[in-house]
């Protein structure tokens, strides 16, 4: 699936040979790209300062990223010889830039950084054949938002289990309130249930991919969804964006939603009165010991390969997803630390929910076509078609051949 060109070049690198600059040439200036919104200014700042007062000839020159555009920016960057020396990238895009031959194979550098320790969504995506390419550097992954007054009408509490969701939710979908917001084509949640029954959206196939959608462990995903979603009023043909769920949780009597814990803060902003009134739980799983199949969004820090000092950017890579620094990130940003010992960083509720979750977090099918998939979106179009009564192995089997297309020649 990917090539990793030099490996044995990167290796010599990291070892310490020849990456470092004559000490009478001056500091060496570690160039690292790390994308908007991820930190503050003020994180930067004192990441940086406190880095530099730590490596002695070290300057950090910390460039802020835009996300729209930054794929052709990373792949032309990894195939020039003036790359940057650290980058952060999304954990979904890492096999894209692997399978480029530009980055630095890490699997030696795992024990050290902590890796038995990462939650999966991010260790995994960055794990490219059994090779660790991408770093976890921090997590984000969806919860329920509930109304906590309307929960206490109902005589009921957050559900440990998904037995007990459907029996919650379906004592709250009484009289003028929905149950759950879920609309039709919330595929990332569709996701969830299928990894949870053990299946997933997509599979080796041999030396190529598949679809599988159509695989029984899948089907039983898609049922629970097909369930859960009927004990509401959400759309069957549209997303969470049409129209914005958090509007219309906002300003109706909606008893739950499915959300990054953020999203509380779109609709006290549209609704005030609730304030007071929202609480988070991680999304159940099948049993009381370990939540829902979540898929973690997030990043990860890359080296290139072109990197002209690799030993100083692999010291950015350690401090930035080593404890200090990522306990610091998770209570500035409210962010899932990369660490599952850190789960209680931030003492926020969501993220601590959001934490709790991220304990089953997954990531997309491993593989550098995934966006060709994601660009025509069979999968959205495959949850509608069963929610309006067509039949589910049939659909699913229209789906997978869309999405083995697309995985196996990246259209």
């Amino acid at each position: 699936m990917r090539l990793p060109i030099g490996q044995l070049v990167a290796v010599a690198l990291l070892a310490g040979c020849g990456t470092s600059a004559p000490a009478d040439s001056g500091p060496t200036t570690v160039d690292v790209w790390l994308m908007r919104d991820s930190t503050t200014d003020d994180f930067t700042a004192r990441f940086k300062d406190d880095f530099e007062k730590n490596n002695p000839g070290v300057r950090l020159n910390i460039q802020i990223q835009e996300w729209d555009g930054i794929g052709p920016k990373v792949i032309a960057a990894l195939a020039s010889n003036d790359a940057p020396d650290v980058i952060e990238v999304g954990n979904t895009q890492v096999a894209q830039y692997a399978a480029s031959g530009g980055v630095v194979d890490l699997s030696s550098k795992v024990d050290d950084l902590g890796g038995a320790d990462w939650i999966p969504g991010l260790r995994d995506p960055g794990a490219i054949d059994g090779k660790q390419f991408g770093i976890p550097y921090y997590a984000a992954n969806r919860v329920v938002i509930y109304r906590k007054d309307l929960f206490e009408q109902a005589g009921v509490s957050p559900p440990t289990t998904r037995a007990e969701w459907l029996a919650t939710t379906e004592k709250l979908n009484q009289g003028a309130v929905q149950g759950i917001y879920l609309p039709g084509q919330m595929w990332y949640a569709l996701a969830g249930f299928i990894w949870d029954e053990g299946g997933d959206l997509a599979v080796r196939d041999g030396s190529a991919w598949k679809g599988a959608l159509a695989t029984p462990q899948a089907l039983a995903g898609a049922d629970f969804y097909r369930r859960l979603q009927a004990l509401g009023k959400g759309p069957k043909d549209s997303d969470e964006a049409k129209p914005q769920q958090s509007d219309v949780f906002a300003n109706g009597q909606v008893a739950q939603l499915i959300a990054v814990p953020g999203a509380a803060k779109l609709i006290t902003k549209a609704n005030p009165a609730l304030a007071d009134k929202l609480g988070f739980f991680p999304i159940p799983g099948k049993s009381a010991d370990m939540p829902g199949a979540v898929f973690t969004g997030g990043s990860d820090l890359i080296i290139p390969l072109a990197s002209a000092h690799q030993d100083q950017a692999y010291q950015v890579v350690k401090s930035l997803t080593g404890p200090q620094w990522q306990t610091e990130l998770a209570k500035t940003m409210n962010y899932v630390p990369n660490r599952t010992s850190l789960a209680k960083a931030s003492s926020d509720p969501g993220a601590q929910a959001m934490a709790l979750g991220a304990r089953n977090g997954h990531g997309t099918p491993n593989s550098p076509n995934w966006a060709a998939v994601e660009a025509r979106n069979p999968i959205k179009d495959y949850l509608t078609d069963i929610l309006t009564g067509a039949d589910p192995l049939t659909a699913a089997r229209e789906a997978d051949a869309v999405i083995t297309a697309a995985l196996n020649t990246g259209k």
